[in-house]
C-alpha cells in the first residue's frame, strides 16, 4: 500500500472511529470495563470488622500492631489488542474484506480506551507473534497502531491462537483487559490457554466473518484455495451434498467455538463483515455491565 493511500485510509478511520467512541459508545466502555481490578493504596491501623486477609504481615511486625492493607478501584486499564493478521483475514466476498473489519473494529476500541485514558497495546500474530506493541497513551500511539493495523505485513500465513494467548500471558505482568480479534480459523486447540489468560486476565473474544463463508453458492464446479496452506482443489458446488456438508462444518465449527468461550467465561461477539460491527460492540458492552 503507497504511502498516501494509507496515510488517507488512517484518516478515514480515525475520523469514524473517534465519532463512534465519543458518540456511540460513551459511558458503554467505560462502564463496561471499568473496576476489574484493585489496585494497593496505603496501610491504616486494623479496625474491628476488617477482613483478615488483607493485614499487611511486614508492617504488622514492624510496628508490633496489626495493620491492613486498603484496596481502591483501578481507574485506568491497560488494554491489549490481539489480532489476528493471517491470510484468511484477506477473504472478503463484499465492499470489505476481515481485515478492514478488523482494522475499524481495533481502531474503535483504541479510540475508546484512549478517552478513558488506558493505556493501550497490540499482539499481531500469525502462526507465531509477527510484532508486540506495548501498551502506552496518547493520540500519537493510537495513530501509530491504526498504520500498523492497516499497513502490517506478516511474515507468516497460518494461525496460532494458542500461541499468541501464551505469548501475550507472559508478557503482560499486570491485570489487563484483552480483546482477541480474528476469525477464528485455527485447526489448533487454543482452549487451555484461553482459560489460563482468562483467570490472569479479562478476555473478550471478538469473531469477524464473511456471510460467503457460512454457505457455499450454487455455481457449479468451483476452485478453491486455502489462503494458508495455499492447497487448491476443484468442488461440484452445484451438488446438495456439497453444500449441506459444507454447511454443517461451519455450524459444527461455530459450535465448538462458542463451546470453547463459554467453558472459559470469555465473553464474546460474531461480527459479519456485511453487519454494522458499533451495534454488535455495544450490545457487548451492554451485557456486561
Amino acid at each position: 500500500m503507497e504511502t498516501s493511500e494509507l496515510l488517507k485510509k488512517v484518516r478515514h478511520i480515525e475520523i469514524k472511529a473517534r465519532g463512534l467512541s465519543r458518540n456511540i459508545f460513551a459511558g458503554q466502555y467505560h462502564s463496561a470495563f471499568k473496576g476489574r481490578g484493585m489496585a494497593f493504596s496505603e496501610v491504616r491501623e486494623y479496625q474491628y470488622g476488617d477482613d483478615m486477609r488483607d493485614i499487611d504481615w511486614n508492617v504488622t511486625a514492624r510496628y508490633n500492631r496489626p495493620y491492613v492493607k486498603i484496596f481502591e478501584e483501578e481507574r485506568e486499564l491497560t488494554v491489549m489488542l490481539l489480532i489476528d493478521v493471517s491470510e484468511s483475514l484477506g477473504f472478503g466476498s463484499s465492499e470489505k474484506i476481515k481485515r478492514d473489519t478488523v482494522a475499524e473494529i481495533a481502531a474503535t476500541l483504541a479510540f475508546s480506551a484512549i478517552q478513558n485514558n488506558d493505556k493501550i497495546g497490540v499482539i499481531f500474530f500469525t502462526d507465531k507473534v509477527e510484532k508486540f506493541i506495548p501498551p502506552k497513551k496518547g493520540r500519537k500511539h493510537i495513530l501509530f497502531i491504526i498504520r500498523e493495523i492497516l499497513g502490517f505485513e506478516p511474515e507468516s500465513a497460518g494461525t496460532d491462537i494458542n500461541l499468541a494467548l501464551r505469548y501475550m500471558t507472559n508478557a503482560i505482568k499486570k491485570r489487563c483487559t484483552t480483546f482477541l480479534i480474528s476469525d477464528f480459523i485455527d485447526t489448533g486447540d487454543y482452549k487451555p490457554a484461553l482459560r489460563i489468560a482468562n483467570r490472569k486476565h479479562d478476555i473478550v473474544a471478538i469473531q469477524v466473518y464473511d456471510k460467503l463463508s457460512t454457505r457455499l453458492p450454487s455455481v457449479g464446479l468451483m476452485k478453491v484455495k486455502d489462503p494458508e496452506s495455499g492447497g487448491e482443489m476443484w468442488i461440484d458446488t452445484s451438488s446438495g451434498n456439497v453444500r449441506n456438508h459444507y454447511a454443517k462444518w461451519w455450524l459444527d465449527r461455530q459450535a465448538e467455538m462458542m463451546l470453547t468461550f463459554k467453558q472459559s467465561s470469555v465473553d464474546n461477539v460474531s461480527v459479519s463483515t456485511e453487519d454494522d460491527y458499533a451495534k454488535a460492540l455495544l450490545l457487548l458492552f451492554q451485557r456486561r455491565r
